[in-house]
């Protein structure tokens, strides 16, 4: 087999995986090192968000949805169900072959493509002659040369100062994705997106679930009047969420975790926790790459520095995904992965940060791309916003989920569309619409005369288009 390839990918998570196949298709030879893992010490190739993250959790959250459906919703349906149960054990079993039907799909698709795969972790042992040398580490050592090195690297759950994670009283996404009894008490930390998910599905599952958040606005970077219908029907829901916190000593003992804080009012309290789960935000990987060793520039965060076509400071070297400046989202690795293909092909890939859009997959689920009203406030922008809610909806009714609504900002003068917000059911499916106008600069206008098909849900897009200028149909 050979060891010298066109493209290297060092990483195989949604933006180095696609980064290779997109590099095959277009005819180089190309190699992905990746050393997550299975539970039987094989390859599971596909990163965090498919290991630990982004597939597992929407299994979970799936699951967790159905059992509160079942003990809470059906009976309005007329189904009746009588000695419900829940059988934890099979919950994770098919989070668990969800996440292997991922694993072996990838590398299916590495076959299928031609893509070497390596399962170890990849080094920079040195620059090489019209490349780098890397090692990969795993079963075996050897040694591969490439051209082109594509750093995929992704990203690791952030820890609290003094407060490492063990994955059994104190959980990181990992471990959270992995409790085998449901905790009568769940402490969450930090009310971002995958403590919201995470905290849901346990109290789904019966726990009582504290979520403490430092920052005194919930959910800043959606949407004010959306963050405000979201914290209304997650509260109600029975999460407890508190703002303006300030996290003091954690203490972990045998069985439990004391909690001491702050809150918003500056009054000293404690709590004490089964399972504390700690979601702070994420921080770059570049452990092992030797970096230094190479030359390789990073920032004043630890990001690998990139310029706008994800290009480092070393020759024919690129890095995409979690490990560089943007949002920090699968699609958006996915979306690098496919330019810096392009861009080594000689071809003109594109990324987008304006349209990428976002999801939080609570229930009600949270979606959103472009502009919020504070950002275009701040800005001075003039704009005109419509909102239409799923209570006035057809499709909502007979679903019986009916909370939250739509809402656009388009332009005062042109009418181009600016920013959508939504915050109801499968918002995460409702926003690609939204998506697809802002790249084509469609106007609210556009959206408002398409025909929606009814009964659908998004017909509630097309009537917030409407609300736009103010002739909303049946709100």
């Amino acid at each position: 087999m050979s060891k010298s390839f066109d493209v290297v990918v060092i990483g195989g998570g949604p933006g180095g995986y696609v980064a290779a196949i997109r590099a095959a298709q277009l005819g180089f030879s190309t190699a992905c090192i990746d050393e997550w893992k299975s539970a039987k010490g094989g390859p599971a190739p596909g990163g965090t968000c498919t290991n630990v993250g982004c597939i597992p959790s929407k299994a979970l959250l799936q699951s967790s949805e159905n059992f509160e459906h079942a003990g809470h919703g059906f009976a309005e349906h007329g189904i009746e169900v009588k000695g419900l149960t829940l059988n934890l054990g099979q919950m994770q079993a098919r989070k668990d072959n969800v996440v292997k039907q991922n694993n072996d799909g990838i590398l299916y698709l590495f076959k299928k493509n031609k893509v070497t795969f390596f399962h170890g972790r990849g080094t920079f042992e040195k620059a090489d002659a019209g490349g780098y040398a890397i090692k990969v580490t795993g079963a075996n050592e050897e040694t591969i040369t490439g051209k082109h090195i594509v750093l995929a690297t992704g990203s690791n759950p952030r820890e609290l100062p003094g407060t490492p994670f063990d994955e059994n009283l104190i959980l990181s996404n990992t471990g959270a994705l992995a409790i085998d009894g449901v905790p009568k008490k769940l402490g969450v930390i930090g009310a971002g997106v995958i403590g919201l998910e995470m905290g849901s599905v346990w109290r789904r599952l019966g726990a009582e679930v504290t979520v403490l958040e430092a920052l005194p606005a919930f959910l800043g970077v959606v949407d004010e009047q959306i963050a405000k219908e979201a914290f209304k029907l997650f509260t109600k829901q029975g999460l407890g969420i508190h703002l303006g916190v300030k996290i003091g000593a954690i203490t972990a003992g045998k069985k439990d975790v004391t909690v001491e804080y702050t809150d918003e009012k500056g009054a000293a309290q404690t709590a004490v926790f089964d399972k504390l789960i700690v979601s702070i935000g994420r921080v770059p990987n570049t452990i092992g790459l030797n970096a230094e060793g190479v030359g390789l520039k990073l920032d004043e965060r630890g990001f690998i520095a990139v310029d706008g076509d994800c290009k480092t400071n070393l020759p024919n070297v690129w890095a995409i995904g979690d490990v560089v400046r943007g949002p920090m989202l699968a699609h958006k690795a996915e979306e690098e992965g496919v330019a810096v293909a392009e861009r080594i092909a000689g071809q003109h890939g594109h990324v987008n940060f304006n349209t990428i859009p976002w999801v939080i997959y609570t229930s009600p689920e949270i979606a959103w791309v472009g502009k919020t009203e504070q950002q275009l406030k701040a800005e001075g922008v003039a704009y005109k916003a419509g909102t239409f809610p799923f209570m006035a909806n057809g499709r909502a009714r007979a679903l019986g989920d009916t909370s939250g609504m739509v809402k656009f900002l388009a332009d005062a003068t042109s009418d181009e569309i600016l920013g959508v917000h939504i915050i109801g059911p499968v918002a995460s499916e409702l926003i690609s619409e939204a998506v697809v106008a802002m790249e084509f600069r469609a106007s609210a206008e556009d959206i408002a005369r398409i025909c929606h098909a009814h009964p659908s849900l998004s017909e509630a897009t097309k009537e917030a288009a409407l609300a736009v200028d103010k002739r909303s149909l049946n709100f």
